[in-house]
């Protein structure tokens, strides 16, 4: 059996350095080295959540204690134990307002298959795409219960394409329906993220990163951001811009595979690194806040080689405001592939192995230099199998974490079907569906 008797549990505490709300312990020259434990936890812990910036703040608080502990006693009901996980990381980097901001981040939550969901057939109501692939309309109380879950974070990812006029002019309507939601995470006193998401097939006239597409790409990537840098302008640094979501050549056998020694990935990796330096442009020329706005680039699909890789160029910023954003379901086949591999155990250094290498080379990549990176989408897909999605979601923010990289995991709205079943949160029922996976996730956010 993968447990140890409860007998010959030794709890042990998660041990950080350098971490946390500030930019860092300065510069003395280490490597992310860990030490890592694991034993199950005892049942009366759990995580401090919340902010006490206002008066919102505090009573978001106090209604996250209050969750975190009906999770608990969720877990407690159902024999599910989250593990406790001890990883001490010598761990330093240079001040940086980047990463001191990326740690008040904290953890996302991704509001997935929602404004990013799209229809390739002309609806008669453009808005209905809200519905297409999950079938709720966000709430307040949705939002207000994700804050109070204790997520500091929420993503917004948002499709566009279906909601254009001429010359990429966004819909009023749609533009209006996005600023509703983010008002709801902002009034609440989250952290927000909004996106360029599903425009990235090339028969869309969106963008597609290759040169030969290029010219209307960035004319795409132009308009776009103009238009939502222009609506948000007076928001605070709370709202955050993502300029593309895994941009790649889709439809070709790269990709999900960025080949370095292929001219047509380097030609797509230039691609990016030019559309991210456009994004980056068009922001910060457009005035109010937008000029310090932190901002988010990925490379080539997002995906960590497509960052670490030597051809990814982080984008000139005067603001020094950029980060780096990457998506890592890893292991792959147990938190992504539709197969058999259904076990994850947070105490077997062969199951944990993936992650702590993912987030070791991160930060020696990234935050070691003083760039912050977010790894804002990671998830395991449901296998029937929750209590080793909770040792994996345990485990991968408390690795995250104590390098001081904020992580999001990816709720896309629906537990039925074939497809990816990676939700969370019941949003017909405003109920959390898993309590206990949300008892790991926030054991280590802090």
């Amino acid at each position: 059996m993968k447990r140890k008797m409860v007998a010959m549990i030794l709890s042990v505490a998660l041990l950080m350095t350098a971490c946390g709300n500030t930019a860092g312990s300065g510069t003395q020259n280490t490597d992310a080295t860990a030490t890592e434990t694991v034993a199950p936890a005892d049942d009366t812990q759990q995580s401090d959540t919340g902010s006490d910036a206002d008066t919102t703040a505090d009573a978001s608080a106090d209604t996250a204690a209050d969750t975190a502990a009906d999770a608990t006693d969720a877990a407690a009901e159902t024999g599910i134990e989250i593990p406790d996980v001890s990883i001490k990381v010598a761990n330093s980097h240079p001040d940086s307002d980047t990463i001191a901001f990326e740690q008040e981040m904290k953890i996302i939550w991704n509001m997935g298959n929602t404004l990013d969901a799209f229809s390739d057939q002309k609806m008669s109501n453009h808005l209905d795409t809200e519905t297409y692939w999950q079938h709720v309309k966000v709430t307040e109380e949705t939002i207000k219960n994700i804050h109070a879950g204790g997520f500091e974070t929420i993503r917004i990812p948002i499709s566009w394409h279906n909601h254009l006029d001429e010359d990429y002019t966004i819909k009023t309507d749609w533009m209006d329906r996005v600023q509703e939601i983010v008002d709801y995470a902002i009034n609440d006193g989250m952290h927000v993220i909004i996106n360029i998401h599903h425009d990235n097939e090339e028969q869309l006239g969106c963008f597609y990163p290759d040169s030969a597409h290029y010219d209307r790409s960035e004319h795409f990537i132009t308009r776009i951001w103009e238009q939502v840098a222009e609506r948000f302008a007076d928001y605070d640094e709370k709202l955050i811009f993502e300029s593309m979501n895994e941009p790649r050549l889709t439809g070709t056998n790269y990709e999900w595979w960025l080949d370095p020694t292929s001219d047509q990935c380097l030609d797509a990796v230039d691609c990016i690194n030019r559309l991210n330096q456009t994004f980056v442009n068009v922001v910060r020329a457009s005035g109010g806040n937008n000029a310090t706005r932190y901002l988010l680039c990925p490379g080539y699909c997002a995906s960590p080689d497509g960052a670490m890789n030597e051809h990814f160029k982080l984008p000139e910023d005067p603001a020094n405001h950029v980060m780096v954003e990457v998506h890592a379901y890893t292991p792959y086949a147990f938190a992504l592939e539709d197969g058999s591999d259904n076990t994850f155990d947070s105490s077997n250094p062969y199951d944990t192995a993936e992650i702590s290498d993912l987030m070791t080379h991160l930060y020696s990549a990234f935050i070691k230099q003083g760039i912050a990176v977010v790894v804002d989408e990671f998830g395991a897909r449901d296998k029937n199998n929750l209590q080793d999605r909770v040792d994996y979601a345990t485990y991968y923010i408390a690795a995250g974490r104590a390098r001081c990289i904020t992580c999001g995991w990816w709720d896309n709205g629906n537990f039925s079907g074939s497809g990816e079943i990676f939700p969370i949160y019941n949003r017909a029922q405003e109920t959390w569906e898993y309590p206990e996976i949300l008892e790991g996730l926030m054991k280590y956010a802090e």
